[in-house]
């Protein structure tokens, strides 16, 4: 089960970094989500990145337990994974 949660995530991160988006806007809301996701609470991913959708019960629930993977990873992962989104950030905004 953890081994799915992972590539769950891993696909995730690849999508959001690879820009699945192409639109501007629409790029920094994956990475805002990205950022709430690794760093925030999920209360946060509703207050920001995800206000301005109407996010349903099955769906809050599956964000539940993807943010609660990513708070299960090793520190050394997760800082790995934080770096990674400081990067691309980085490079958009030399963009």
């Amino acid at each position: 089960m953890k081994e799915s949660r992972a590539l769950l995530l891993a696909a995730l991160i690849w999508l959001c970094t690879c820009g699945l988006a192409t639109g501007e806007d629409t790029n920094e809301i994956f990475m805002d989500f990205l950022q709430t996701l690794l760093v925030g609470s999920p209360e946060e991913l509703y207050e920001g990145p995800l206000g301005q959708y109407n996010v349903n019960a099955d769906a809050k629930a599956a964000m539940a337990e993807l943010k609660s993977c990513i708070d299960g990873l090793q520190p050394m992962h997760k800082a790995e994974l934080i770096k990674l989104l400081v990067q691309v950030l980085g490079s958009q905004d030399g963009s």
